[in-house]
């Protein structure tokens, strides 16, 4: 989430509303999250966030995008990647008690959300699993799909369902098991034989 604590700094009334937005949106769902209560959360009148952003679906959109700009971008391969995501979606709990917001923490008070499907599968293709499926071989949508279908599933059972044994320990041992998971999806052992060997013979000469 961007923050505007800086002294001195031009907060723009249409800041004032996204920050909100990002706020009702990481805590409610997308049906529950009222543009009523965001205007007040604000201080203005409903019509005023309507001008700002036309509708309440752009403006799910517009939170959605403003939290990931604050996020690192996708980096590295192979170890590296696995071990970087599992990083963001473990450590990120202490962020959270900063009051800082990430996508996931929208994602999944959306998911079942009709009102938000069309922005939510837009988000996950574009921002999660296209930039990761550049980073893995054949084949490389499946692999990123079924990454991000592991760690939405590990937020929803942590951040929503609050399992225990999901709970990170100061001892990293569940980074650890994450990033080997999603290890194990980025390896050719999980590739069915046919499918490898039909890679192999496209990368021939």
């Amino acid at each position: 989430m961007r923050r505007h604590s800086s002294p001195g700094h031009d907060v723009s009334t249409r800041d004032l509303i996204l920050d909100a937005a990002v706020l009702r949106f990481s805590r409610h769902s997308y049906e529950e999250a009222a543009l009523r209560d965001i205007a007040t959360d604000v201080g203005v009148d409903v019509a005023y966030v309507h001008r700002c952003f036309g509708s309440k679906e752009r403006l799910f959109s517009q939170a959605l995008a403003a939290v990931a700009q604050s996020r690192q971008p996708v980096v590295g391969s192979g170890h590296q990647l696995a071990r970087a995501l599992a990083r963001e979606a473990i450590s990120h709990d202490a962020a959270k008690r900063r009051g800082d917001v990430g996508p996931l923490d929208i994602v999944i008070h959306s998911l079942s959300s009709p009102g938000a499907s069309q922005v939510l599968r837009e988000f996950i293709l574009k921002d999660f699993i296209k930039p990761i499926a550049s980073k893995l071989d054949h084949p490389a949508g499946s692999r990123a799909s079924l990454i991000a279908a592991f760690l939405t599933g590990l937020g929803v059972m942590r951040k929503v369902l609050s399992i225990d044994p999901l709970t990170e320990t100061r001892d990293g041992a569940l980074e650890h098991l994450v990033a080997h998971v999603i290890q194990s999806m980025m390896d050719d052992d999980l590739i069915a034989p046919r499918a490898r060997s039909n890679r192999d013979r496209m990368r021939e000469p």
